[in-house]
C-alpha cells in the first residue's frame, strides 16, 4: 500500500470506529484494553491523531522533547465521537498538504512523513477492533489492510522498546518464527539473535523455522497485537512451544 491509501484507510477506519461509538455508552468497558472504556479509548484515539498530525505539520528532523498539543477536548464525554471525526478531518488536511515522502524522524525505520500516516492507520484500526469487540460486533478486518498491518509491526517493532521495554528481551541463540497467511500470500520470518531481532529479509526460498503461527491475515495482525489468543483454533501452531511462549511474552505493543 501507498501513503494515499494509508491516508485514506484512515479516514475510513476513524468513520468506522465514530459510527460504532457515536451512539454507544460511552463507559462501556474494552476488554481488550484493561481499565480503560469506550470514552478513554476514543479519547487515546483522538489524541494520537492530533499529536501525529502537530508531528507531521512541523515535519520534526529530531526526536520531540515535549509531547504537549493542545488536543481541544469537547467540554462533554458525549462530544468525543465528534471531536474524534474532527481530528481525522484535521489529519487528512495535513496529509494532503504535505510532501509523505519528505525525510522525517520517526521512531521506526522509515525515516519519512509517511511512516505516521501508516503508523496513524494501524493505530486507528486496532482501537478500531477494539471499539467493536466491546459492543459485542465481529472485528473484521479488510486482507490487504491486515498484511501491510502485520509488516508494518513486525518491521518497526524492533525500535519499539522506548515505549515497550519487553521487547529488549526478545533475543535467543539465532531461532526464527514464522508468520504464515493461510488466505493468500504472507509470509514473515523473524530472526532472534544475542543481540536482539528483525525480520529476515529475502527469504524467496522459505527456510525451515523453530516456530510457525499460520492463520488468516486479519487474524495474525490481532493477534500480533493481543487482540486474539494464540491458542484459539483460528491458529495453528508448529514448532517450538517455548519459543512462542518468549516471543509473545515479550512482544507487547
Amino acid at each position: 500500500m501507498n501513503p494515499a491509501q494509508h491516508g485514506a484507510a484512515v479516514a475510513a477506519e476513524t468513520a468506522a470506529f465514530v459510527a460504532a461509538v457515536k451512539a454507544a455508552d460511552l463507559s462501556t468497558p474494552v476488554p481488550t484494553c484493561p481499565g480503560w472504556t469506550l470514552e478513554d479509548l476514543t479519547r487515546h484515539v483522538g489524541s494520537v491523531h492530533r499529536w501525529f498530525t502537530e508531528l507531521l505539520r512541523r515535519r520534526i528532523q529530531q526526536p520531540p522533547t515535549s509531547r504537549d498539543v493542545d488536543l481541544r477536548l469537547p467540554e462533554r464525554p458525549d462530544g468525543l465521537p465528534d471531536w474524534l471525526a474532527a481530528s481525522a478531518a484535521e489529519a487528512a488536511e495535513v496529509f494532503a498538504a504535505t510532501d509523505l515522502d519528505a525525510p522525517m524522524w520517526a521512531w521506526g525505520v522509515d525515516q519519512h512523513a509517511r511512516f505516521w500516516v501508516r503508523r496513524m492507520l494501524f493505530e486507528t484500526l486496532v482501537h478500531r477492533v477494539d471499539a467493536h469487540l466491546a459492543l459485542g460486533l465481529p472485528p473484521q478486518v479488510d486482507r490487504a489492510l491486515a498484511v501491510d498491518g502485520i509488516d508494518e509491526f513486525l518491521t518497526n517493532l524492533p525500535f519499539a522498546s522506548s515505549f515497550a521495554p519487553l521487547t529488549a528481551q526478545l533475543r535467543a541463540a539465532d531461532r526464527t518464527i514464522r508468520f504464515s497467511c493461510t488466505d493468500g500470500d504472507g509470509d514473515w520470518l523473524v530472526g532472534l539473535r544475542p543481540d536482539g531481532f528483525a525480520l529476515v529479509a529475502d527469504h524467496a526460498e522459505p527456510p525451515a523455522a523453530d516456530a510457525t503461527v499460520r492463520g488468516t491475515a486479519a487474524d495474525l495482525l490481532l493477534l500480533l497485537y493481543g487482540r486474539l489468543d494464540r491458542r484459539a483454533e483460528a491458529f495453528r501452531l508448529l514448532g517450538d512451544e517455548d519459543l512462542l511462549t518468549h516471543w509473545f511474552t515479550h512482544s507487547a505493543f
